[in-house]
């Protein structure tokens, strides 16, 4: 009855495309770009190509490889290494229960626009103060995170053969082909500044992916290399529980160590070609001062950047909404799915009504995240230094605290309690080859604790 419950993937490639759906999200699409344009463009790419390498490869691996050998949730699997340990898969079951709320309230906004888009209303959602009279309204925002939240919910409701392995192999297809399109036009567009000049996609291009050192000395070298740890850190999905559910679902035959590495390419390369997209198209209606943080690029920059693209900037739009949907679809699926195995491992409860249960309690706590921006509204002081509202408190208590957290506490088990031989003997098991077996070794009972200090240290002011 367990087994029928929890299901399994059926293949690597139903693994791999679930996986990198659920480490192609949000962050890589309106976080990449941002950092790569501030942080001196190709010296940022260079430093997150290098780190997914190292620290990426050292979490993704070891994350997986429980789930295998356990053949356990979050919740259960650590228990299941060490019954010492069992906190840390509470707090690994608790992460995505917290993120997924909110997750699917950002997915409500990805799919307004894309609604907006395809219905020929550029104009009306490129219009100053359009997003923000979108998400402080009592019922629109509800209506779309609920709506979000369903789709994810069947998907899951269908299994992890028929519904994430079947979808995943859908929508990354998909998802990818959109961003290669989107992103080679990105490089054919023009555009005539204030200044006169004429700038194009090109010139854009230059600027995401040429190395600029200009007042970059050790300490901002320093924070090129936390941020694009930052990045990469909450790109790949460590810490939430996904990587282990879903490494739980893996057949014994498959090749761990290469899907890990395919994992790394395929997030690696979305998020460059995030880049790609994005960079250029900014940069030749808007300059420099176009990029910003956060939501604001995706639901007011671009928005402004599609109408300024005249006539196809529907079209461009549509697509580009579309792609970013289903790139929400996939990793909220991942999110979903931590919870939902949890569930069943740790309190017996079928897939059925274990769906059911989360997607009310999620429904229920979305809607207040929701009413955060109407009324609920208020504005806390964070220890980072930044003002937020209910959403970001729910971002900042998992991804700036228990992430890095769990990621340290795992790399403690691992390195030191249980020894890597833990892990390298379950990636290679088949006979299978472990080229990176001794940076793994150092990377897991070294670097990647201390640089994760560092960044929980940063994440709570302590560090500025």
């Amino acid at each position: 009855m367990e087994n029928r419950e929890r299901g399994s993937f059926k293949g690597s490639i139903g693994f791999v495309l679930a996986a990198a759906g659920s480490a192609v999200g949000l962050g890589n699409i309106w976080r990449f770009p941002y950092l790569a344009a501030r942080d001196g463009g190709g010296l940022f790419l260079a430093v997150y190509i290098f780190l997914a390498l190292t620290f990426g490869f050292t979490l993704l691996i070891t994350e997986v490889t429980i789930g295998r050998k356990t053949k356990q949730s979050p919740l259960t699997a650590y228990k299941k290494l060490s019954k010492k340990w069992r906190w840390l898969g509470v707090l690994s079951c608790l992460v995505p229960f917290l993120i997924l709320p909110y997750y699917c309230a950002i997915g409500g906004w990805v799919l307004k626009y894309f609604v907006s888009f395809a219905l020929g209303n550029s104009e009306e959602a490129a219009a100053d103060g359009y997003f923000t009279t979108f998400i402080t309204g009592k019922y629109e925002p509800v209506l779309y995170m609920a709506l979000f939240l369903v789709i994810c919910s069947i998907v899951v409701f269908k299994g992890v053969g028929n519904g994430i392995e079947r979808s995943s192999k859908l929508m990354m297809p998909i998802l990818l082909v959109l961003v290669i399109g989107i992103a080679i036009y990105s490089l054919t567009i023009s555009s005539t500044n204030e200044a006169g000049k004429v700038v194009n996609g090109i010139d854009g291009l230059k600027v995401y992916v040429i190395p600029n050192f200009d007042g970059v000395g050790l300490k901002e070298f320093f924070y090129v290399v936390m941020d694009a740890l930052g990045q990469l850190f909450f790109s790949l999905s460590v810490s939430m529980g996904i990587l282990i559910a879903y490494g739980s679902y893996m057949p014994d035959k498959v090749n761990l160590v290469k899907s890990v590495n395919q994992i790394e390419f395929f997030d690696t390369l979305v998020a460059f070609l995030a880049g790609v997209m994005v960079v250029p198209a900014v940069y030749v209606f808007m300059g420099t001062d176009g990029m910003a943080t956060g939501p604001s690029l995706m639901f007011v920059s671009l928005p402004k950047v599609f109408d300024a693209m005249g006539v196809v900037g529907d079209a461009v739009g549509t697509v580009f909404f579309a792609m970013v949907f289903f790139a929400a679809v996939t990793s909220a699926v991942s999110i979903l799915e931590a919870i939902v195995s949890s569930f069943i491992d740790g309190f017996g409860l079928t897939r059925r009504k274990a769906t059911i249960m989360e997607s009310v309690i999620a429904l229920v706590i979305g809607l207040f995240v929701c009413l955060g921006y109407s009324v609920l509204y208020f504005e806390a002081k964070l220890p980072n230094g930044k003002t937020g509202q209910l959403l970001d408190i729910f971002d900042y208590i998992t991804n700036n605290l228990f992430m890095p957290v769990i990621s340290i506490a795992t790399c403690i088990l691992i390195g030191w309690v249980l020894k890597p031989k833990f892990i390298i003997d379950e990636a290679t098991k088949n006979g299978e080859k472990f080229q990176r077996k001794g940076l793994y070794t150092v990377m897991i009972r070294f670097i990647a604790p201390a640089f994760l200090i560092i960044l929980l240290l940063m994440s709570t002011g302590i560090i500025k």
